[in-house]
Parts: C-alpha cells; sequence; structure tokens
C-alpha cells in the first residue's frame, strides 16, 4: 500500500509547501501552514468549474440591474441582519461558539418559512434526526414539516438537492461534510474549500438559497480556509455570552445587505426571541445616578442603540492597570493621555477599568466621549446627571469631532426620554428638538466645563 504524501496547507489563501514554514511562500501570512494529505484523486470535470454562472461579455449599461427578491424568515432580527430576508441562490455562512444558538435560531426560522410555503430542508451532520426532532418539541415547535436529512458525504446531499428543489437548505455544519474526490478528512481546509465550492455552485445554478453553519476557532474566527469566507455572498458571526440570555449576530459581509448590521434576541425557553428595543439591554437599572456611568449613542449598521459606558478608577501604584471590555484597549491609553493633557485630569497612579454593559463590542470612535466623561466622574465620585448622555470623537489635539449620523442619535436618545446631551459642535441640530437640552462642544475642556456645571 502506498504511503500518503504530507503536505502543508495554507488556511488563509490555500496555496501549499512541501514542508513546513513559518511563513506561507503563496500569500507571506504568518503561522497559517496546516498539515494535511496530498489529494491524489482525479479531478471531475466539474470540479473546477466558475462559482457563478458563466455569461457572454456585455457593457454594464446594458445589463438589467434586477433588484434581487427576498423571502422574509419570520424573524425581524434575523431578516435585518440578512438585509430583508434570503435571497434566491444566496449562500449564507453563520458561525458562533458551539452551545451559541445557531441550530436553534435556523431551526425556527426554517419552521416559519415551511409554514408560510417555502419547501425546506435541514440537513444535519452533527446530530441524528431524532435529536434534530427532539429540540423542535422542545422549541414548541409541534408537528413541524421541516424536511431532514442526517448526511454528510457531498454527493449525496448534491443529489437530494437536485432531487427535492427546495426552496432553502441548512448545512449544518459544513466542517462535516466531505467529499469522495477527496481523501482528506472532514473538516480539513481542502475538504471544507472544496464543499463550500460545490454547495456554492449548486445554489447558483438551481436557485436554492443555502445556509452554512460553520465551527469557529478559540480565537473566535470562522474556522477552515479564509477563502471560505470570499465564496459565500454573507457572513453572519453568532455573539454573546453562554451565560447571559442575549445574543447577537452581526452581518460582517453582506452582498445583499448592509454590512455590521445586528439582529439582538433573547434566549427562552422556546428558543431565540426578537428583541425590537436592544437600547433596553444596555442602559442602566439604576434607580438613580451612580458615578462613572455614561450613556452613548451607537450606531450598529443603520440602527442607533443606546449603551451604558462604565469606569472604574482606583488607586493602582506603581504599575496602574488598563483594562476595557467591549472597546478598543489601545484607544483607552491613548484617550488617558489626551484627558491629562488638555482637560488637567490625571490618571497616572490608577487603575482605571471601562466596561460596556450588556455585551456589546462598540469599534466606533464616537464612543470617546463618553468614556472620557464616565472616567471623569468616577475619579471625583459624582454622578452624571439623570438623563444624561454624549457621543462624538475625540483627537490627540483635544478636539471633539463630529459623529456619523448624529440628528438620528439624538432623535432616537430622545425617543426614550434623555434630556441632556453633550455632542461635537458639528452635530449640533438646526431646529431644537422637543424634551431635549443640547450642549455643544468643540473641544474635551469645554465638555468637562459643561459637565462640571451640571453636577
Amino acid at each position: 500500500m502506498a504511503k500518503e504524501k504530507t503536505i502543508y496547507v495554507c488556511s488563509d489563501c490555500g496555496g501549499s509547501s512541501p514542508k513546513w514554514l513559518g511563513k506561507c511562500p503563496s500569500c507571506n501570512a504568518w503561522n497559517t501552514l496546516i498539515e494535511s494529505v496530498a489529494e491524489s484523486a482525479a479531478p471531475t470535470k466539474n470540479r473546477f468549474a466558475s462559482l457563478a454562472k458563466t455569461s457572454e461579455i456585455a457593457t454594464l449599461g446594458d445589463i438589467d440591474a434586477v433588484d434581487m427578491a427576498r423571502t422574509p424568515t419570520g424573524h425581524e432580527e434575523l431578516d435585518r441582519v440578512l438585509g430583508g430576508g434570503i435571497v434566491e441562490g444566496g449562500v449564507v455562512l453563520i458561525g458562533g461558539d458551539p452551545g451559541i444558538g445557531k441550530s436553534t435560531l435556523l431551526l425556527q426560522a426554517l419552521d416559519s418559512l415551511q409554514r408560510s410555503g417555502q419547501k425546506t430542508l435541514y440537513v444535519t451532520g452533527e446530530e441524528s434526526g431524532a435529536q434534530v426532532a427532539l429540540r423542535s418539541r422542545r422549541l414548541g415547535l409541534d408537528n413541524s414539516q421541516v424536511k431532514v436529512l442526517a448526511e454528510i458525504q457531498l454527493e449525496r446531499i448534491l443529489a437530494t438537492l437536485d432531487a427535492t428543489q427546495p426552496d432553502i437548505a441548512v448545512i449544518d455544519s459544513i466542517q462535516t461534510v466531505y467529499s469522495d474526490q477527496l481523501t482528506s478528512a472532514p473538516g480539513s481546509v481542502a475538504q471544507v474549500r472544496e464543499c463550500a465550492a460545490h454547495l456554492t455552485r449548486a445554489a447558483k445554478a438551481s436557485g436554492v438559497s443555502i445556509v452554512l453553519v460553520g465551527h469557529v476557532t478559540k480565537e473566535g474566527a470562522l474556522a477552515g480556509p479564509r477563502v471560505l469566507e470570499h465564496m459565500v455572498d454573507t457572513v453572519l458571526y453568532f455573539e454573546g455570552d453562554t451565560h447571559s440570555s442575549f445574543r447577537l449576530v452581526r452581518a460582517i459581509k453582506n452582498r445583499f445587505g448592509a454590512v455590521n448590521e445586528i439582529g439582538v434576541f433573547a434566549m427562552t425557553e422556546k428558543g431565540l426571541k426578537g428583541v425590537s428595543n436592544p437600547s433596553a439591554i444596555f442602559l442602566s437599572q439604576h434607580a438613580e445616578p451612580v458615578p462613572g456611568s455614561c450613556v452613548m449613542v451607537t450606531l450598529e449598521g443603520t440602527r442607533p442603540m443606546l449603551v451604558e459606558i462604565q469606569a472604574l478608577v482606583d488607586s493602582g501604584g506603581p504599575s496602574p492597570r488598563r483594562l476595557s471590555v467591549g472597546l478598543d484597549k489601545d484607544r483607552l491609553a491613548m484617550l488617558l493621555a489626551v484627558l491629562h493633557r488638555h482637560a488637567g485630569v490625571a490618571c497616572m497612579d490608577q487603575d482605571v477599568f471601562v466596561n460596556a454593559v450588556g455585551g456589546v463590542r462598540i469599534s466606533e470612535p464616537a464612543a470617546d466621549l463618553a468614556v472620557l466623561l464616565a472616567i471623569t466622574s468616577s475619579l471625583r465620585g459624582k454622578p452624571l446627571p439623570k438623563g444624561f448622555f454624549a457621543f462624538g470623537e475625540v483627537g490627540l489635539a483635544g478636539e471633539v469631532r463630529p459623529a456619523p449620523r448624529g440628528q438620528e442619535r439624538l432623535k432616537e436618545a430622545a425617543k426614550l426620554g434623555f434630556s441632556v446631551a453633550v455632542v461635537p459642535k458639528a452635530n449640533a441640530p438646526k431646529k431644537p428638538i422637543e424634551g431635549l437640552t443640547i450642549h455643544a462642544v468643540e473641544r474635551v475642556e469645554q465638555a468637562m466645563e459643561v459637565v462640571r456645571s451640571l453636577q
């Protein structure tokens, strides 16, 4: 029996090397080569076919640009992330930690689609049909007519898709699927890439919408080659703490909608339920204002959300700590330097801890001003006024820069009953907003003076 030849495949670009190297020779990425088995099987005639349908050369002006028809899933928060619903022939990749709720959400969505008249298929490679049926009963999906196939061989899955012609199919998960054309084990770089490519071709050719469930690594990234994310139309990440009842679904790629859109869900005994007012999750439950707390308005895709920023400043000794949860760690050190240099508030000998309440992650710089005001409030032991919020980017020169779509942020806060705001001068509205007192500032020191006068 011939000995199998070992090669090393890059998890980012798919390039290979006969020996292990610290850096991929194709894309120059470090520590991405994974040991694999060289494939000796002869390729079939359609193995390297195009992922999309081929067409004749035409100018853009002559091509009919038709809006994609969307099918609502029956879950408003999921539809928001998808850009309005499932697109015919679209391929969605959804990843998340084990037990976070991926299979639960997709089973609920398939049941809603089936009840609305869509033909559905749930392909499970990790559970038996009995286990899936048990979960559906636990979720209250009585007498569900969703078709289930327990299979991991790619060729049989493709044959079933061709025979049954469903409108939407879920593959749970892509890491368990394997093709007979390859000799490597399921979950390897070659198998994941090849199986995803075949399923994508099938979706584009037949018009069936396919949802691929993907595992994640311990760093939180999708397992398998990076090219997997480039093949599909939409990439969703399931986020949240398994110890909390709230979950976030975030779109990081969407060819048919906005990226960085999020859907908020609450885990209940009957599965995942959409949260129509997510700001309530991320706001404080204090009866009276407390030191170190400041509310800001952040944008997640098209949705403005109010989030509470909490800060704790305490004596730290010779090596003070700087820790932020849900916010950029490096930006915290920069903001503390700006606070000292331009506002005269020193934290050199203090431990500084900053947290975005509710497990939300804020990546936009519009949180800068709220972070500084929360830190100052904690350091002085004076709470900010009731109904107070702030937003704005802070520069190294101490200037307060405008945040995008400031009017929408202000209106959202006013709608939820907030009455006092400190915002960048460029975001101040031309017409007053009923019930909202706005203090427009241009520099950090001005913001500190305004807050001092309000406390």
